[in-house]
Formats: structure tokens, C-alpha cells, sequence
């Protein structure tokens, strides 16, 4: 393989390609560990998917996973001070680390039950697939490394991440980056995301989103009729968004996807609110959809206030910033997506670059080599409560990611 090197993934120990990987009698070993773990993997999946991880409430899960991770031998296993679960696999030098990361949380409330149903070999239950099956891949990884009696040049270190998901806008990753030195101690960032092979997430689908509250005084129907009404300037902003010129490249979308507001038929409401979401493979177009609803909420709320200037009431109005994912690349000829291509051939998978939102965000907005993969096997239904998981392949995601960190840590001779 002929690896073109990207920033940091490019300059210590020198890249390794798959083909002489998969000829050393240590890679060998720990193939061997994955492919007689695989009925043992599965039973930690159902007992990890079980520990439910809200959003803002994955410290069980991740008491459970720092134990695991403790329990491979890796130093320095602790909860940073955002709840994220973090390891170190020494390297034979001190420089930057090649990073292995799932997130421990999923989209559903305290309470959903998420016991593991089995059926004609898949395990069926909220959060198995996403992101339960990349945890448990990342465990995989850390104990075939020790199977294989495998020596690296650069650490390797193992997170577990809070808040990935929804309103949680990437904080666990976010932290783990915080200071300024995070981006140069890091090497190459991988995020394993869900089931599958094929995908190879280089390109981060940035986003913003919003709640926007519109607030008056309120008050009957008929007898109050003539003053601000919320919702009625509310509907003229959804109605606004709905007609946004969304261009096809850069690709883009625009979304309503909560509103509420109002108490009764027969009264006018004192607020309504509604959250949106809008993403974009580009930043300069996130500007632009952002500038078009600050735009969207001035005139509908100046048109709102012109009807019921008689009657001397006015809206008030708050936007709220409620995530911001940035967007951004790592490019197709960057050392780790060369390796990532290559792994995937070399265990006979047919890859798919691909655009996504994911933990991976952060350290590409950072300039930091990063991509997303699946954890292997196969899964529907993500983020609703009839989500599957199907085990069989589960060890090529394993594999292959087992390779993606070897071609970018180096290997001792």
C-alpha cells in the first residue's frame, strides 16, 4: 500500500499496510482470540445493553465498562470529570496516541426498557445496535491486542464517551478535547458507531440547532381577540423554514422537529415554542440557514406585532443555541483512510466513504485525523425501541478495526 500521510497519523514509526500485518504470527494470535470470543462478546453485549444509559445518565454503564477495561490490564483506567471511560495501552514511545472510542449513551429516557430479546439470532432491544455493539468491539480490540502479545510503537488509548447523542451535542468528546494540548497528544482518532462494515465516515456532517420561544401576555379567545399570538407567529416561521431553497450541494437539510405551545382551544396562548435542527456538509452553508431563521423569526414576529399594535402588546422573543456540531474532513488521501481502505480489501470488504454525525466531529474540526466505522455484524431500526442487532460478521468489524489501529500505532519488529 502506498500511504500518503495526513498531519500527526503520518509522522512517527511509519504507517503499516494490512497484506504484512496479516502475515505476523502476533496479528495472527489475536484474530484467533476474536474469532473464539465471539458466543463470550455476545453475552457481554445483552448484559452491557441492559445497564441503561440515558441522555446525561450513562454513569452506571460506565462504572461497568471502566471494570472491563480495568480488567484487560490498561493503565490508568479512570473516569475523566465529564463520566467518560478512559485507558492507555503503552506504546514503546511517549508520543501521540492512537485513539479507539465508542460512546456509552443512547437516545432513549430513563426508564425504557431495554432488555435484550433473542430471535432467530439477533438480539432485539433499544441502544443494541447503536452505540452497544461498538462498546463491546472496543473491548474486543483491547483484549485481542494483549492476546496477540502485540508491542506498538505509539500508545494506544481506549474512551468511552458521554453525550454523544442528541442534546448530549458531543460533550463527552468535546471534554476530551478541551485543552489545547489534547489535538497534538493525539495521533488518529477512530470511533466505532453502530453496526456494519462498509462505512468509513471521513466527512462530519455539521449541525446547529435551536429553540426559539415566542412569549405574550395570553388571554381569551373573544374577549382578548387583537393581541400578539404566539403561535400564529410561530406558524409564520415554520412556514418560512419549510420553504428554505435547500441546495443539493452542499448537501443540506432543514427540520421542525419539536413544537409545542397553547392550553386550551378557547384561549390565546401566552408562549409557543418549537426546536430545529438544520445540517450541512458545510459550515458556510450552516451560516447561511442560521442567518435565514434569525431572519425568518425578525419578520414574523415584526408581522405579528403590526397586526396587534392597536391592542399595545408586543412579542417577546428568545433564541437559544441547544447543539452545535461542526462540520469538516479528513481527506480521502490521509494516512487514515487510506489504512481504513486497505483493512476493509484486505478482509474482503467492498468500503463506502461516507458523510455523518458523529464523535468523530470534533477532532476533524481540530484538524486531527478521525474516522468512524461500524462494530461489525448487522442492525435496523436505530434510535427507536425496535431496534436489532444480528452477531454474524460481528468479527470483521473487530478485524478490521483491530488493523486500522495496528497501520497507524506501528508495530515493533
Amino acid at each position: 500500500m502506498t500511504t500518503v500521510t495526513n498531519g500527526p497519523a503520518g509522522d512517527a514509526g511509519g504507517e503499516v499496510d494490512a497484506a504484512s500485518l496479516l502475515a505476523r504470527p502476533d496479528v495472527a494470535r489475536a484474530f484467533a482470540y476474536v474469532d473464539g470470543a465471539l458466543e463470550a462478546l455476545t453475552e457481554e453485549h445483552v448484559e452491557l445493553n441492559e445497564i441503561e444509559a440515558p441522555p446525561f445518565g450513562e454513569s452506571n454503564r460506565a462504572e461497568w465498562y471502566l471494570d472491563r477495561l480495568a480488567g484487560i490490564g490498561l493503565e490508568r483506567a479512570a473516569l475523566d470529570q465529564a463520566g467518560n471511560v478512559v485507558a492507555t495501552r503503552k506504546g514503546s514511545s511517549n508520543g501521540p496516541a492512537v485513539v479507539l472510542s465508542a460512546h456509552l449513551d443512547t437516545v432513549f429516557p430513563a426508564g425504557t426498557d431495554c432488555r435484550v430479546r433473542r430471535s432467530g439470532g439477533r438480539l432485539h432491544a433499544p441502544g443494541i445496535g447503536d452505540d452497544a455493539c461498538g462498546l463491546v468491539a472496543v473491548l474486543a480490540v483491547a483484549r485481542a491486542l494483549e492476546a496477540g502479545s502485540i508491542r506498538t510503537v505509539r500508545p494506544i488509548r481506549f474512551v468511552a464517551t458521554v453525550g454523544e447523542e442528541g442534546d448530549g451535542d458531543l460533550r463527552g468528546c468535546r471534554f476530551h478535547f478541551r485543552d489545547s494540548n489534547a489535538a497534538a497528544e493525539t495521533a488518529a482518532f477512530i470511533s466505532l458507531d453502530g453496526p456494519g462494515v462498509e462505512r468509513i465516515t471521513h466527512r462530519a456532517l455539521g449541525s446547529r440547532r435551536f429553540e426559539l420561544t415566542l412569549s405574550g401576555p395570553g388571554g381569551h379567545s373573544w374577549g382578548d381577540f387583537g393581541i400578539v399570538n404566539p403561535v400564529h407567529a410561530l406558524g409564520r416561521v415554520v412556514a418560512r423554514l419549510s420553504s428554505y431553497p435547500v441546495p443539493l450541494e452542499p448537501r443540506t437539510s432543514v427540520t421542525v422537529g419539536v413544537v409545542s405551545g397553547g392550553s386550551s382551544v378557547n384561549s390565546i396562548p401566552s408562549s409557543a415554542s418549537c426546536r430545529v435542527d438544520f445540517r450541512s456538509v458545510a459550515g458556510s452553508e450552516l451560516d447561511r440557514v442560521e442567518r435565514y431563521f434569525r431572519d425568518a423569526v425578525g419578520a414574523a414576529v415584526t408581522e405579528e406585532n403590526r397586526l396587534a399594535a392597536s391592542s399595545g402588546t408586543v412579542l417577546e422573543v428568545a433564541i437559544r443555541a441547544i447543539g452545535t456540531r461542526p462540520s469538516g474532513e479528513t481527506s480521502e488521501a490521509s494516512a487514515i483512510v487510506c489504512a481504513a481502505v486497505d483493512a476493509s480489501r484486505a478482509l474482503g470488504v467492498r468500503p463506502v466513504l461516507d458523510c455523518a454525525s458523529t464523535d468523530s466531529n470534533i477532532p476533524i474540526s481540530l484538524g486531527v485525523p478521525a474516522v468512524t466505522l461500524g462494530g461489525g455484524g448487522t442492525g435496523g431500526g436505530m434510535h427507536t425501541l425496535d431496534e436489532w442487532y444480528d452477531p454474524a460478521g460481528r468479527e470483521i468489524g473487530i478485524k478490521r478495526a483491530l488493523l486500522l489501529v495496528l497501520s497507524l500505532a506501528g508495530l515493533e519488529a
